[in-house]
């Protein structure tokens, strides 16, 4: 799809089919079976995610919300690595060892950084984010710290300058070089997911971000902005 029309605002819509129905291509050199799971595997673990989140007061994990979204974002590195592996190429393998460093690094930070919190509101509950914002919202207490969380973020979802992992000058487009059709759409699904999740955090530790209020959604669309402008 290469046709521009009203503007182009049909043109992912029209990437999407395109890419959903082109046929799969079997590599000879890769481990097939983690080389087809890897891609289905990381979209279904960003979706556990989202369970982590209070939907209109309908949390299945309640109590421990936070330690279940550390859990998945431990396991998201290592869907990214075996990606990367699975496909035996030597740049979608450099690929994977250049974000093992980067990885690493900051998500130590980032989990300093989630444990500050849970310190901060006493409980490891992203309900609870709501109810200790009340009366002032934790960005007047901790801009400094949003900037930090930002960057964390921007390097967790490997956008520019973090963009290691894909380094599209230099690796051939990194780990997902060796996919196609809708093994592809699919790693671009999870990481779009994780764009809309990270933002959704961003507002709940900042902005008081409860669903039933409306602004939530244009707080949360800002944060989605700012995420795509770095690319």
């Amino acid at each position: 799809v290469n046709k521009s029309f009203l503007m182009g605002i049909f043109q992912p819509l029209g990437d999407m089919f395109k890419l959903f129905f082109k046929e799969n291509f079997l590599l000879n050199y890769s481990n097939l079976i983690i080389y087809f799971i890897m891609p289905f595997l990381s979209v279904l673990i960003v979706m556990m995610m989202y369970l982590s989140l209070p939907f209109f007061n309908m949390n299945l994990l309640y109590d421990y919300s936070f330690l279940f979204l550390l859990c998945c974002l431990m396991i998201n590195v290592f869907l990214i690595i075996m990606m990367g592996w699975s496909s035996n190429s030597k740049y979608t393998y450099l690929s994977s060892i250049r974000m093992v460093a980067q990885m690493i690094s900051y998500e130590v930070s980032l989990f300093i950084y989630l444990i500050v919190i849970i310190l901060l509101i006493e409980s490891m509950s992203i309900l609870d984010l709501f109810k200790n914002q009340v009366y002032l919202w934790f960005i007047w207490l901790m801009f400094y710290l949003m900037i930090l969380l930002f960057i964390i973020f921007l390097s967790e979802l490997n956008r520019i300058p973090f963009d290691f992992m894909e380094g599209e000058s230099e690796l051939v487009s990194g780990f997902n070089l060796e996919y196609g059709s809708n093994l592809f759409a699919l790693v671009f699904i999870f990481e779009y997911m994780s764009i809309i999740f990270m933002s959704l955090i961003m507002v709940m530790i900042f902005f008081n971000g409860y669903f039933f209020f409306f602004n939530f959604y244009f707080k949360l669309l800002f944060f989605i902005y700012l995420f795509l402008l770095t690319r």
